[in-house]
C-alpha cells in the first residue's frame, strides 16, 4: 500500500514539476479562488445585512436541517432536503440581486421593472414549494412504513 502511495506521489509531482507546469499559474489560480470566495462571502453578507426573509430562510433551513438529523430518514433524502434549503437561500440571493439592479437603473415605475422583481421572488418561491414537496414525500415515507 504504501508503495502505491509513494508512486502517486511520484507521480503527482512529475506532472507539476516535468510537465513544466509553472508555479506562476498555480499560485494565480489560488489567488482567483481566494478573490472568488472573498467576493462570495460579501455578497451573502449584503444579502443577509440587507434582507430580512434570507433571515427567515436561515432560521427554516435551521429548524429543516435539523430535523434531517433526528428523523429516521435515509442519506439520500436528508441530502436532497438540505440541498434544497440551500438552494433557497441562493435564489434568495439571486432575487436580491435583481431587485438590486432593477432599483439602480430607476426609481420610476416601470411594467418592466416590476416583472423583473416579481419573477425573481417566484423564483424563490417554486425553489421553496420545491424542497416542501420532497418534504412532503419524506413525511409519507415515514408514515407508510409504521
Amino acid at each position: 500500500m504504501l508503495k502505491k502511495f509513494k508512486k502517486l506521489r511520484n507521480k503527482f509531482f512529475e506532472i507539476i514539476v516535468y510537465a513544466k507546469i509553472p508555479m506562476r499559474f498555480i499560485i494565480r489560480e489560488l489567488i482567483k479562488i481566494k478573490n472568488r470566495t472573498l467576493w462570495s462571502w460579501n455578497g451573502f453578507r449584503h444579502v443577509a445585512k440587507t434582507e430580512g426573509s434570507l433571515w427567515q430562510w436561515i432560521i427554516a433551513n435551521i429548524i429543516s436541517g435539523s430535523l434531517t438529523f433526528f428523523l429516521p430518514i435515509t442519506y439520500t433524502q436528508q441530502a436532497i432536503i438540505l440541498a434544497g434549503g440551500i438552494l433557497i437561500l441562493a435564489a434568495e440571493c439571486f432575487n436580491t440581486a435583481i431587485e438590486r439592479v432593477v432599483d439602480d437603473i430607476g426609481s420610476e415605475k416601470r411594467p418592466a421593472a416590476k416583472h423583473a422583481k416579481d419573477a425573481g421572488s417566484a423564483g424563490v418561491a417554486i425553489t421553496a414549494i420545491a424542497t416542501g414537496v420532497v418534504w412532503l414525500f419524506v413525511i409519507f415515507d415515514l408514515l407508510s412504513l409504521r
